[in-house]
Parts: C-alpha cells; sequence; structure tokens
C-alpha cells in the first residue's frame, strides 16, 4: 500500500471547485492519494465524516473524542444538503458547513464565516482513474482573517501547515484503507 499523500505539481497548481470562496488564500495545502476504487465506493465514506458521526479517520483521540472512526457505511449519516454540519470536534460548536457538492465527485465544506466568506475551506475532489481507480485530491484554503487560536499570522500559518499535513496524511491513509477494505469484501 501506498504510504504517499503527495499531491504532484499539476494537481498543486490546478484550480479545484470551491478555491473562488476565498480568492486570495494567504495558504493552501494540496494533498492526494490513489484509491484502488471508484468515486461511487469512496463517496459514501466522505459524506459522514465528522466527529459524532463516522469521525474524520484521523487521530481518533484528537478529532473524535477517542471514539473509533467508523469501519463501515453509516447509512444515518449519508444524505447530505447545502448547510449541513460536519462537528469538527466532539462536544464542539465549530463545524464544517457543507458549502457545495456533486456525488461522487466534490465534496466542498467550510468553516467560520467572516464577511459572508468562510474563514477556511476543504474540498475533496474524486478524480476516477483507469481500472477502478480514483485520485481523491484535498484542498485546505484559509482566508485572510485566519488565525488559530488567535495566534499572529506567521506562527498560525506555520503551526497549520504542519498539523493539517499530519492529521490530513493520516486521514487520506485511513480512507484508502476503509475504501479498499471494504471493496475487496464486495468482490
Amino acid at each position: 500500500m501506498s504510504r504517499s499523500v503527495r499531491a504532484s505539481p499539476a494537481e498543486r497548481a490546478m484550480p479545484l471547485p470551491g478555491d473562488e470562496l476565498i480568492p486570495s488564500a494567504i495558504g493552501s495545502l494540496t494533498h492526494a492519494i490513489t484509491i484502488h476504487a471508484p468515486p461511487r465506493d469512496i463517496w459514501p465514506w466522505l459524506v459522514q465524516m465528522g466527529a459524532g458521526r463516522a469521525g474524520w479517520y484521523s487521530y481518533d483521540r484528537l478529532d473524535n473524542g477517542g471514539h473509533r472512526s467508523a469501519d463501515h457505511i453509516l447509512q444515518e449519516y449519508q444524505n447530505i444538503a447545502q448547510g449541513s454540519f460536519m462537528p469538527a470536534l466532539p462536544s464542539a460548536k465549530d463545524a464544517f458547513v457543507v458549502l457545495g457538492f456533486r456525488p461522487d465527485h466534490v465534496l466542498i465544506l467550510g468553516a467560520g464565516p467572516v464577511l459572508g466568506a468562510p474563514l477556511s475551506t476543504w474540498v475533496f475532489v474524486l478524480k476516477p482513474e483507469a481500472e477502478a481507480r480514483t485520485r481523491l485530491v484535498v484542498r485546505a484554503r484559509g482566508h485572510a482573517g485566519y488565525r488559530l487560536f488567535g495566534m499572529p499570522p506567521m506562527i498560525s500559518l506555520t503551526v497549520v501547515r504542519l498539523v493539517h499535513w499530519i492529521m490530513q496524511r493520516k486521514q487520506l491513509l485511513g480512507l484508502k484503507r476503509r475504501v479498499e477494505a471494504t471493496a475487496s469484501l464486495a468482490t
């Protein structure tokens, strides 16, 4: 199993849906992973994300209150709509909000609106490849007003880059493992 979540230079440079929501981002982080399954098998895992839902498939002690992220599809979390909430952390009022989606293709999440624009966006794009493979490209972008815990901008940006890379890597590897394990059970 590949452990790389590195986006190619082309993936980092290409425009993704949701980029327009923060046109002058102070930071943009793009990661990607190849999953051996078609987009329709990955989509249900994305729409059920959230603390207190299926989890974030990352470090559960940190982002899911110590509850293990789901290893199967949870039907009760399969219906999303624009405005749906995906809690960021257990018992926190902070949440990602579904800003847009196209089933089996793109999920656009946003957090912390400021002056009508999100403070950050988190976009998941499913790009089908040959032989039932999909490239999952994920991008996070931050608005100029974003400050992690009120830190000064440069410190906040540095900390966010490191923490995001660690958590995003674990999430993408967790998604890959779960999707491919359930896909192999279905065949």
